[in-house]
This record gives C-alpha cells, structure tokens and sequence, in this order.
C-alpha cells in the first residue's frame, strides 16, 4: 500500500501555487521563492483538510508582501518594467505549460494587472482567476470581506478598461511574426509598416543596465524606425531562436557586438503586431537559456 507524504501533497499542488506566485508578482523568481517558502510552513501545519486552498492563501500572503515591497522599489526603477518572461517549450510534458495555457498570464495582460495596488491585484486574481471565496481574501488582505470585494471590484474595471486583444491563433502569430522579422532583415520600411498597427507600441525593460527603449514607444512609424535605425546600425540579429514567451511567440537573442541578451515577444491581433516586449534586464533574464 502506498503512503502519501507531506512532500507528495505539496508536489501535487507545485505547478498551480507556480501559477498563482507569477500571476500575483510577474517574476518567476519571486514565484519559486514564494512557493518554497510555504512548503516548512505546509511541513509544520496540522489538519489541513483542504492542501489546495491552504497553500494557495499562504502563498499569496507571502507574494502580498513582496508586492508591497516592489511597488515601493519601482518609484526609482530607471524605464519601463516588465513581469519576467516565461519560456515553455510547447510540450505536453513542460510542467509550465498548464500556466500559461491561460490569458490571464500573457505579457499583455500582465502589464495591466501591475497597473493595480498590489490590494487590488491580489483580490482580483484570486477572485477571477482562481475563484477563491472573498472570506479567504479578506484574510490574505487582512481587511474586511466588504473591503475586499471592492478591491477586486476596482481592479476589474481597471482590467477591462485596459483589456489586451484575445491571443491570436498560433498559425497566425507564426506566419506575422515571420514576415516581420523578414521585412526587419531586409530593412524594408513598407513592409514593416504594414504588419504594424497603426497605434502599435513597442515596451523595453533593461532597468537601466542595458540600452533598450527607455520610454514606450508609440505609433506604427515611430515603432517600424526604432527597429530599422537599431538594425542599421548594429545589424539584424542572425542567432535568434523563436520561443514560447508567456505563451504567444516569441524569440531569445544571444549578446552580439554592443547588443546584450533579451527576450522579444510580440501581441498578434487580426495579421498585425499591436505590441513588441523586448526584456533586456539581465536580472530578469537569468533562467533563460541563451
């Protein structure tokens, strides 16, 4: 007869508490740090009828915390900040592919959510992506039920005043995405332009260690002639491979001349590019194999 550990309970519940650590700070890092600190906590505890619920309120407890503490960091952060991408390989069998398989944890839909109070974030993912009663969040808030119903209810009009375009199919992010690159490599503006939304915006991340765009870029033109003045003067990038980033395609860029390592990605909606990331910030940057 097998026994079922402690550790086996708390390995069955990993990769969703992943989820909801990422969800609620952006940083993958911060996720895999949130999530092994509840574990001696789980170890510890006793009578723990629901493992699932339990662990997903004191993770999110523990991310609350450094939610606050990032808001406060980011008032001196140099640039635009972007969550951590993150990189699956499309298979089945990749433990973070149930992650991303959701729209909540796209790049795009990401940066909204960091629009939020780390209050409001927290009760709005909790409520609409993991559907946790709000007797349990206003316990993670420490605030009243009333206090955190209106919490959630502020971020989601915040949320759907902002929402992202749906992801597109990845049949049609592949065939865009080809034909940009190509229109990129052969430095033909008409081409770009043509696969830009005409309000297409282009997001850098290097926190202030690496060059990218310090300000977001905006406007087909604006966007089509920040690439084709990077390309003529460092070159188009010949090593790059096409990755899964946050669930949309992307590529990774190794360093080559003066250009550090990134992660691009792109929003795809109806054939054109509404939206590039590119995530530069070697801090952020760390798990990704280039």
């Amino acid at each position: 007869m097998l026994t079922v550990t402690t550790a086996d309970v708390f390995g069955l519940h990993r990769t969703h508490l992943i989820g909801v650590a990422y969800r609620l700070t952006g940083s993958l890092a911060d996720a895999e740090d949130a999530v092994q600190e509840a574990w001696p906590r789980f170890a510890k505890a006793e009578g723990v009828q629901d493992a699932r619920g339990w662990l997903t309120t004191v993770v999110s407890r523990i991310c609350l915390d450094r939610l606050r503490s990032a808001a406060v960091r980011r008032e001196t952060y140099v640039g635009s900040w972007l969550p951590e991408p993150l990189l699956t390989t499309g298979e089945k069998d990749d433990p973070l592919e149930s992650v991303v398989r959701s729209d909540g944890v796209r790049m795009a839909a990401l940066v909204v959510l960091d629009r939020l109070t780390p209050d409001q974030r927290v009760a709005f993912v909790l409520h609409d992506a993991f559907s946790l009663p709000f007797t349990e969040i206003a316990e993670v808030l420490q605030v009243s039920e009333a206090s955190a119903r209106q919490h959630a209810s502020r971020a989601r009009k915040a949320v759907a005043d902002a929402e992202p375009p749906p992801r597109a199919a990845l049949a049609e992010q592949q065939e865009v995405l080809e034909k940009f690159l190509r229109a990129m490599a052969n430095g033909d503006l008409d081409a770009v332009l043509s696969l830009l939304h005409p309000d297409a915006v282009m997001i850098g991340d290097g926190g202030g260690k690496v060059r990218t765009a310090v300000q977001t870029v905006t406007g087909a033109d604006k966007v089509a002639r920040f690439f084709l003045g990077l390309i003529r003067k460092y070159g188009f990038p010949e090593e790059h491979r096409p990755v899964f980033v946050n669930g949309e395609l992307g590529f990774t860029m190794p360093a080559y001349g003066d250009v550090t390592a990134r992660v691009t990605l792109f929003t795809v909606h109806e054939g054109k590019v509404v939206a590039v990331y590119d995530i530069a910030n070697p801090d952020k940057l760390t798990h990704v194999a280039f």
